[in-house]
């Protein structure tokens, strides 16, 4: 075979727009179809709106409109509206923007002049118009190549921004927005940025509370104490105790959902410890203070380092160049405010004084139990395989992370042909033996006693919380039966009743697969419904063969490449804004045998139905 070429006709440079669209994952992450909230059509969403509340926080319009209709977004914002001159050079010349001059966009999230020309580059169809000191100038372009210019025209309309996209099909294959993602973010943007109206699709978004807004509105059962709230220059933080295994953050900077904390989430865990050390004077072990806690953090920092460009991560050491450390800032502000209000709300302080201690009291009982638990998944581990692991862990490099998953699976023929089909470099197996316990109503003891528990708690590496997560996406790929169906209820129930900050940070899906196969000589048609079915018959017609897939094992590797790679069609399992978990696990999986038993025969569908149409 000949040597390839290497001379100077193989070196080429390729323009703005070609890398961006050639190496998208290197602007916004994961490409995705929309079924997770990190995919990269809400990292576009996200950039276009970042712009719109960087206007609102340096004192510029309080509304913000958004429309989402037929796959294509409309963003308009009334703040000052892009110096006309410049509207195409700002979405199409990378290092082109106002964010570079610090007392312009003193702490702005977008501060690398990419993400409007991320959107432009990566969409269809972009559009965008501004309207400033009653001029207005529009720009088009079409997957990133200018279309159409206008000249500067008098306006008679507000002043502001309005861009227009439709994510490119070719990037992101047969995409689509999630309502309750949309909602989510919005919800966030209007937490943290008190004062500001979001309106999209006509609902309206709008906090007067901030982050004790957001904890009010995203508990999902009973607390022990009134929520802590306290804000400071530059600061907030929100938290109280439930009833809930775990601990579960929602950390932000300059208004970004940083979804994997950083080092202000870090600076605070560490600061709420000892600030509760000092103010009982008893020292008490970190994780007794931090079990069940609901909180949620918000810093502003001066030109802030995330750890990747989809700004998931906070990696700043300073609040400004030679300035306070991130740590001591946020560790000065808990250790004087939540002291001066333990002082002052003695019943707050007796409550959270019962919850550690009752923590502590849980732990010493389970101490033997874990020890024994952890010993036997090291046996288990040498002598089963259970697990099959992946190459790529959570802690690599960004973009591989966000691909790893791991497939749970009942039975042995099923969990090989994942196994065998299976991207071995970010794809791990779980093989489940049996019908999982339903561990509604028992307590964490039951975690480490049962085998399959410890082993799956373990293959997760979630005993002590969510930060080193071993994969990103967990999928339960059951059979799409009565019996499947049941095994994902008790998986879920598991995840809810001991690990719930997992299933509400996004981690847990139901993989799809094809109900049937429907094909001739020239061509296969993957069914996933009985309406898909239909319609490949009449496309293919003349008594095509129709097979249906009974069960996951019944699928040959070979097929089953289809259905876990590129195209892989995952439903989330997403908790309905206002549910409460323990009504969820109650009725679908407590005593009334034969209500939950008619659910599962006349509902065979995802459980994303199941936690939001049912108690939402």
């Amino acid at each position: 075979m000949a040597e390839p070429k290497y001379n100077e006709d193989s070196i080429r440079t390729l323009d703005w727009k070609e890398h961006i669209r050639l190496r998208p994952g290197m602007y916004i992450g994961k490409l995705g179809d929309g079924s997770s909230q990190d995919d990269g059509i809400y990292i576009l969403l996200k950039e276009t709106i970042d712009n719109c509340i960087d206007e609102f926080v340096m004192g510029h319009g309080k509304n913000i409109d958004i429309n989402i209709k037929d796959r294509t977004v409309k963003v308009r914002d009334y703040g000052r509206g892009i110096p006309l001159g410049k509207l195409v050079d700002v979405v199409s010349k990378i290092n082109t923007g106002a964010k570079y001059d610090s007392e312009a966009f003193k702490k702005s999230v977008g501060l690398n002049g990419v993400g409007t020309k991320a959107v432009n580059a990566l969409s269809t169809n972009f559009k965008i118009q501004s309207i400033r000191d009653e001029k207005s100038k529009e720009a088009e372009f079409v997957r990133g190549e200018l279309v159409r210019e206008s000249k500067i025209e008098d306006s008679s309309l507000r002043k502001g921004t309005l861009v227009s996209f439709t994510p490119d099909e070719q990037i992101f294959g047969n995409y689509h927005f999630l309502n309750d993602y949309v909602e989510k973010m919005l919800w966030n943007y209007a937490y943290l940025n008190t004062g500001l109206t979001l309106n999209y699709n006509g609902n309206k978004f709008f906090s007067e509370n901030g982050l004790h807004d957001l904890l009010s509105q995203n508990l999902s059962g009973n607390i022990l104490y009134p929520i802590i709230h306290l804000k400071g220059h530059d600061i907030e933080i929100a938290f109280t105790h439930g009833t809930a295994y775990g601990e579960e953050y929602y950390s932000f900077v300059n208004g970004q959902h940083t979804t994997q904390g950083g080092t202000h989430q870090g600076a605070f865990r560490e600061a709420v410890v000892k600030t509760i050390r000092e103010f009982y004077k008893k020292d008490f072990e970190a994780v007794d203070v931090r079990t069940s806690i609901v909180a949620a953090i918000s810093v502003k920092v001066q030109e802030p380092v995330f750890e990747s460009q989809t700004k998931t991560k906070l990696g700043s050491q300073e609040i400004a160049p030679g300035g306070t450390s991130v740590k001591t800032f946020i560790g000065d502000f808990v250790k004087t405010e939540l002291d001066n209000f333990l002082h002052k709300n003695q019943e707050t302080a007796e409550l959270l004084l019962q919850k550690i201690l009752m923590s502590e009291k849980e732990r010493k009982e389970l101490s033997g139990i874990r020890k024994i638990a952890r010993d036997r998944a090291k046996k288990a581990s040498l002598h089963n395989r259970k697990l099959r692991d992946c190459r790529v862990h959570y802690n690599s490099d960004d973009e591989r992370r966000l691909e790893t998953t791991l497939f749970i699976t009942e039975g042995d023929s099923a969990s090989g042909s994942i196994t065998k089909s299976r991207d071995v470099n970010t794809q791990g197996v779980f093989s489940l033996k049996g019908k999982p316990l339903n561990c509604f109503g028992l307590t964490k003891k039951i975690v480490y006693e049962n085998e399959e528990f410890n082993l799956l708690q373990g293959a997760l590496n979630i005993e002590d919380g969510m930060d080193d997560l071993r994969y990103n996406n967990i999928v339960l790929a059951t059979d799409a039966d009565v019996d499947g169906m049941h095994i994902r209820l008790l998986l879920i129930t598991f995840f809810l009743q001991f690990f719930p900050d997992l299933v509400k940070n996004g981690h847990l899906y139901i993989l799809q697969t094809p109900l049937f196969r429907v094909r001739n000589k020239k061509e296969t048609i993957y069914c996933y419904s009985e309406d898909e079915r239909k319609k490949a018959i009449e496309k293919l017609g003349a008594k095509p063969e129709i097979t249906r897939f009974k069960g996951l094992g019944e699928i040959s590797p070979d097929e089953f490449k289809n259905f876990i790679g590129k195209d892989i069609r995952l439903d989330p399992v997403i908790i309905g804004k206002n549910a409460s978990i323990e009504e969820m696990l109650s009725y679908f999986m407590g005593k009334n045998t034969p209500e939950r038993q008619d659910f599962i025969i006349g509902n065979l569908k995802v459980e994303k139905d199941l936690v939001e149409e049912h108690v939402s």
